[in-house]
């Protein structure tokens, strides 16, 4: 399966989990936003082939992880070892009952739950186990609470708050019903990107879909019972619009006069994107002086997924200047390092990647394949876990720590507004560690997720086919954001449309505050 798919899968079928998002900007190349694909039929498999391949699957998945992934034997992260027992516990409670597709699916994303790493557990091929259904409207998560987003005609009011489904408030069905069936990180950024997906249905056999809810709009209460029907492709449209809004295109562009908007909605841009990066990229550093002379700079990360860090650093140094953001760098990143787990598919792996490399794919790299690969070998042999990245960092000096130098461009201070997505990780994570290296940055929109430290992922096919075991080569160690630490806006933007004009408003009457 592509990559794209993954992720296509994850925003338009549900799945609940950042697992998705975090394995696609791993690995893809392609756009952030792309048609879905057409879904590869279902296997013909009898409920005992179903049956038995969920059973397996969830083996091997423990056993592949155990063996290779290095969160196993983390000492700083022990919950991981207890986690991993507890999700092949769950997942063959789960498999043992499975019938049919959706509950292979379902019992394999119960699996990632109860690990509850975004760079560990399953991650199913392209193929939706049932034709999405919806009620007849589309919800958005803002602070705490669940409103309509979107209706159809005889539908619940748009702005109507959620209260409760059969007597069950929303958050504890959102527990059962989405977080049980996918990982999520720490904070509350997941709940912003996957709670609607409580009125989703993929035919999960193990949750009770909700059939009588209570809304509340301006002060008056009613009840409606829900009608599921097939979803269609503005459906789905539509509950990416509920976390996201309406993103804008690569690129910079200005509201009104003085306020300029960068649009950084992929870190995993196709050939058109890449040159509009350029583009805009270009523009920054020919004309320095207007954003030094603006009354504020937007950076809009809606839609933005991870992949590659270059696309926000490479913005921070044009808008700072490289050598100061270097610098800042370079200080919070001092005690970082890379562990490579010595395993012996780890050792495999690196090593074929060694001799397939061309040289100029090896130059793109930090790291040589084949010195790393003897380097595990040899920890392997003195039954360490782990071997240390051989790469040396320069120690801070006192020029490292100073603000501005000789030589720096002039500084960049007026305000910088960082608007932050639920679904906010990888690289879009490290953009939001970097443009937080300076105090005229604020950010304003939803909290993010948090990110695991696990990283270099692969895929390990399983047996059945059907799915692959996440496996990550290396844990990043004393980074200076914890795998649990995420990003609290210090503007929360709780409207249901996500619209420019909706962050505009906010942006505004934060400035008049200043």
């Amino acid at each position: 399966m592509s990559i794209a798919s993954f992720k296509t899968s994850a925003r338009r079928f549900g799945a609940g989990s950042l697992l998705a998002f975090a394995v696609a900007a791993a690995y893809a190349q392609g756009p952030a936003q792309r048609p879905a694909p057409t879904p590869a039929p279902a296997p013909t498999m009898s409920a005992e082939q179903w049956r038995q391949a969920a059973v397996a699957d969830v083996e091997a998945a423990y056993l592949i992880t155990l063996d290779d992934h290095p969160g196993t034997v983390d000492p700083a992260n022990p919950d991981f070892a207890r986690n991993l027992e507890k999700a092949r516990e769950g997942g063959q409670a789960l498999a043992s009952r499975v019938r049919d597709g959706a509950g292979y699916a379902a019992a394999l994303q119960h699996f990632n739950a109860l690990l509850g790493d975004g760079r560990a557990g399953v991650v199913l091929k392209d193929m939706p186990p049932a034709a999405p259904r919806w009620p007849g409207f589309i919800t958005a998560w803002r602070g705490d609470n669940m409103f309509v987003a979107a209706t159809t005609p005889g539908g619940p009011a748009v702005g109507a708050r959620i209260a409760d489904c059969d007597g069950k408030p929303i958050a504890q069905l959102v527990e059962t019903n989405v977080f049980g069936f996918g990982q999520r990180s720490g904070g509350t950024g997941p709940w912003w990107t996957f709670a609607p997906d409580v009125f989703i249905d993929q035919g999960n056999p193990f949750i009770t879909l909700p059939v009588q809810c209570i809304f509340i709009d301006e002060g008056r209460e009613s009840r409606l019972t829900l009608s599921w029907r097939a979803m269609d492709e503005a459906a789905q449209r539509l509950r990416d619009d509920s976390f996201n809004g309406v993103t804008q295109p690569i690129g910079v562009s200005t509201p009104r006069y003085g306020l300029h908007w960068f649009a950084l909605p992929t870190f995993q841009p196709n050939d058109t994107e890449r040159t509009a990066y350029g583009a805009m990229l270009a523009e920054v550093q020919a004309n320095r002086q207007r954003y030094l002379d603006a009354s504020a700079v937007v950076i809009d990360l809606r839609g933005n997924q991870g992949g590659d860090a270059v696309w926000g650093l490479n913005l921070a140094r044009a808008l700072w200047g490289e050598a100061r953001v270097n610098r800042r760098l370079k200080v919070a990143q001092a005690r970082q390092a890379v562990l490579w787990r010595a395993s012996f598919a780890n050792i495999a792996h690196t090593s074929f990647e060694a001799a397939d490399l061309s040289e100029q794919q090896r130059r793109q790299l930090d790291y040589d394949p084949a010195v790393v690969a003897q380097g595990m070998l040899a920890a392997q042999s003195r039954d360490e876990k782990f071997y240390p990245d051989p790469a040396r960092r320069d120690p801070v000096s006192d020029s490292d720590r100073a603000e501005n130098l000789p030589g720096d461009p002039a500084p960049f201070t007026k305000p910088v507004y960082v608007v932050v997505p639920g679904q906010c990780t990888g690289a879009c994570l490290e953009a939001l560690d970097v443009f937080s290296l300076f105090p005229n940055t604020k950010l304003i929109g939803a909290p993010s997720a948090a990110d695991s430290s696990y990283t270099d992922i692969r895929l390990e096919p399983l047996k059945s086919g059907l799915a692959s075991v996440v496996v990550p080569s290396k844990v990043v160690v004393n980074r200076p954001r914890s795998a649990a630490t995420f990003y609290t806006p210090a503007i929360v933007v709780n409207d249901v449309e996500w619209s420019q004009r909706a962050f505009l408003k906010a942006i505004e009457a934060d400035l008049v505050r200043r």
